[in-house]
């Protein structure tokens, strides 16, 4: 359902990442793949490049600098003149913004979370624009989320970056749609990875959701999340933008934990 297209995954840093099931999904579907990558992490990337079906390209992309964009604008248009696809699977916090810290947290470092987390995503797409309007039969942009309906522990400022991750994902819906351009967000439950990892108190969390889940949820497998984003990658989803698809196991239809015991009119349990 991919066949041919050209799709840019940012985010991958090893195999166990979402973006790289999805870069690996992609391919399978018949998908032609460009990766990026940043800084220290950019041989991490190249290492997990060299693991997918197909060994792409890794350019570098530091997300928060215009420059980077263009240049990466540039390479791309180089090599392929036109964008079918973006997956945008970038998201930082400074650790002080995290973690129980969302009282003591520096102004600094919640504009840096929101900066990298959120407003990243109109700035890709704004400076890849030319090639996504370039996109024959239209362009997908598809971001990972994590519900920002609620207030999670330790998630602090990153939770907030998100609520504005879901804002602009609707903005720019509204402004790119005219030119064929889908925007739509994958709602991912937790998912073991290097980024998760240096969150306080994951584990539990990634614990309550496979006891709560209606739906199996195993943290350790990306690949329910990376078929997800192929689907709003592909002309399946022709007419689906500004959506938040939730692929958690059904977690966040649920109100409280299976534990919890319910009391009827008479005071039993129930």
């Amino acid at each position: 359902m991919l066949s041919g297209a050209k799709i840019l995954i940012t985010g991958v840093l090893n195999r166990h990442s979402i973006a790289f099931a999805t870069a690996k999904r992609a391919q399978e579907l018949g998908a032609e793949v460009i990766l990026t990558g940043f800084g220290r992490t950019m041989r991490m990337t190249e290492r997990a490049a060299a693991q997918l079906p197909s060994t792409p390209v890794v350019l570098h992309l530091n997300v928060d600098s215009d420059e980077d964009i263009a240049s990466l604008q540039s390479s791309i248009s180089a090599r392929w003149g036109e964008l079918d696809g973006v997956l945008h699977a970038i998201a930082h916090a400074p650790a002080d913004a995290l973690g129980g810290r969302f009282l003591t947290a520096p102004r600094q470092s919640a504009i840096a979370a929101f900066q990298t987390s959120a407003y990243s995503l109109k700035g890709l797409v704004a400076g890849l624009l030319p090639l996504l309007r370039a996109a024959e039969n239209g362009a997908s942009i598809v971001g990972l989320d994590f519900d920002a309906s609620v207030a999670w522990p330790a998630y602090d400022w990153m939770g907030v970056a998100k609520a504005g991750l879901e804002a602009v994902c609707r903005y720019l819906a509204r402004d790119l749609g005219p030119d064929r351009i889908r925007v739509n967000l994958v709602s991912a439950g937790p998912i073991e990875t290097l980024a998760a990892g240096g969150i306080e108190g994951f584990d539990d969390l990634a614990a309550a959701w496979s006891e709560s889940s209606p739906l199996r949820w195993d943290p350790r497998d990306p690949t329910p999340i990376a078929n997800a984003a192929c689907f709003l990658l592909s002309p399946l989803a022709a007419a689906t933008t500004g959506e938040i698809l939730h692929v958690d196991g059904g977690f966040h239809a649920i109100g409280a934990r299976r534990s919890l015991r319910m009391c009827g009119p008479e005071g039993g349990g129930r």
